[in-house]
């Protein structure tokens, strides 16, 4: 690692950078940023690593998700304390049916930077750059707006910090405490087909533990809490960079903004500024994967960013899509196994399904997201590798921007309540349901 540097990116091609206009308030801000003090700390970082080593044996099982794109304005208590209950519901369902830990990893604290398919965007005749996510511009269509201003990092900072502080309160305070899942009730539940299946499990979780802790005569620690990480695609390298610290203890570099970042596609690429990042940080590290990636490609990101075959340090999400991942997932299966290495897999059902509405809507349909989930399960097995964990884009409200599940959302649904500035998410509903049809998927492939 004599090679590399927090800053050895810079002499690599940085693909979905933006634009500022001012070079000096650009570095005055990073400088800040650099002083401040670090959102995550080295332990929680080796820690998530060690548990993701577990899920990449097929001994845990990583649920991540969030929203597609953090707002600032999302930044409230309700907002956060909804996202947190539907990941935690959705861990006590897949405890029940996995019969195996769950790794909690939110899209949250952090994802406040989206990759562009253009650079500009135009409306009407009228051309201005895209809106990159809070952590670069603001999405009203206005030539003010569409700066990128480097403040607006260290807005971000902030209220990544405020996240996941909170987060770590309520935590504390009680709020995933096992025994008492009633507290993470959504009021939707009241109304919802799912709701006394939804019961019954936490009953039956509630009912064991109660049992353990009566013949042992203590309590069972490491299911009275849920140890919850944070995550976010690794996108503004002059914020990741100013977020890196070296650490004595442990002689290795960490990127502090995040337990895990990730590289997307889109910058991806082997000689690229990303993955020169983050191959020399101790973090673990995700890359979004699909069809258009060869089999070259994927071994090189094996063999480049994890050369040791360090287990838990990188993982492969995959997102081809319901109608595409038979087409390609074996190939990379086998083609990371000729690297003679491994990684944890995880499947992203979202991202390969997105469609188009007859209204315009970016949408996505329920049924393809939980085909591509169970058929990702199906090849693994198959090809006697493990499915070590799933990745969805959802939210705590009750919006429509996703097609399907119980409830039958359809088309003419989108409008009522879709609220998604980037790309269509589950709603709480759906996405409760959606962890009890792959728990019932998992207990039927032990019958």
């Amino acid at each position: 690692m004599t090679s590399w540097h927090p800053a050895s990116w810079q002499s690599r091609t940085a693909q979905q950078q933006p634009k500022y206009p001012d070079p000096a308030a650009l570095e005055a801000v990073i400088a800040q940023l650099s002083r401040l003090p670090p959102i995550v700390v080295s332990w929680e970082v080796e820690a998530l690593k060690a548990r993701l080593a577990s899920a990449q044996r097929g001994d845990a099982f990583l649920l991540q998700g969030g929203d597609c794109a953090e707002t600032f304005q999302d930044c409230e208590s309700d907002q956060i304390a909804r996202k947190l209950k539907i990941l935690l519901q959705m861990s006590l369902v897949l405890l029940h049916g996995l019969k195996k830990p769950i790794i909690r990893l939110g899209r949250m604290a952090g994802q406040y930077a989206k990759p562009r398919s253009a650079d500009l965007e135009t409306r009407d005749g009228v051309s201005l750059p895209s809106y990159r996510g809070d952590l670069v511009n603001r999405p009203e269509f206005t030539a003010e707006a569409r700066i990128p201003d480097p403040q607006l990092l260290l807005r971000g900072y902030e209220r990544a910090a405020l996240t996941l502080n909170f987060v770590r309160a309520l935590i504390d305070g009680g709020f995933a405490d096992l025994h008492h899942p009633e507290y993470w009730d959504l009021g939707f539940l009241k109304h919802s087909p799912l709701q006394d299946a939804y019961q019954r499990i936490a009953d039956s979780i509630a009912d064991s533990l109660d049992f353990l802790e009566s013949v042992s005569g203590r309590a069972i620690h490491e299911s009275v809490t849920a140890d919850f990480y944070c995550s976010h695609e690794g996108l503004l390298l002059a914020y990741e960079q100013a977020q890196t610290r070296f650490i004595p203890r442990q002689q290795r570099w960490y990127n502090l903004s995040t337990h895990l970042p990730w590289i997307g596609m889109r910058t991806a690429q082997l000689d690229g500024a990303h993955v020169e990042y983050m191959r020399g940080i101790s973090n673990p590290v995700a890359v979004k994967i699909g069809g258009g990636m060869d089999d070259a490609w994927a071994q090189g990101l094996v063999t480049t960013l994890n050369p040791q075959n360090e287990q838990g340090r990188l993982a492969f999400i995959h997102r081809f899509g319901a109608k595409d991942i038979e087409k390609h997932l074996p190939r990379l299966i086998r083609a990371v196994r000729a690297t003679g290495q491994s990684v944890l897999w995880i499947c992203d059902p979202m991202h390969g399904n997105t469609e188009t509405a007859t209204s315009g809507l970016k949408t996505r349909r329920f049924e393809n997201i939980l085909k591509e989930i169970e058929l990702a399960f199906a090849i693994h097995q198959e090809m006697g590798s493990h499915l070590g964990g799933v990745h969805i884009e959802l939210t705590g409200d009750d919006v429509t921007e996703c097609t399907g599940g119980a409830r039958g959302l359809t088309d003419a649904d989108l409008q009522r309540a879709y609220r998604s500035t980037v790309d269509p998410r589950l709603n709480c509903e759906q996405s409760l349901e959606l962890a009890m049809l792959i728990a019932d998927r998992a207990r039927g492939g032990r019958r």
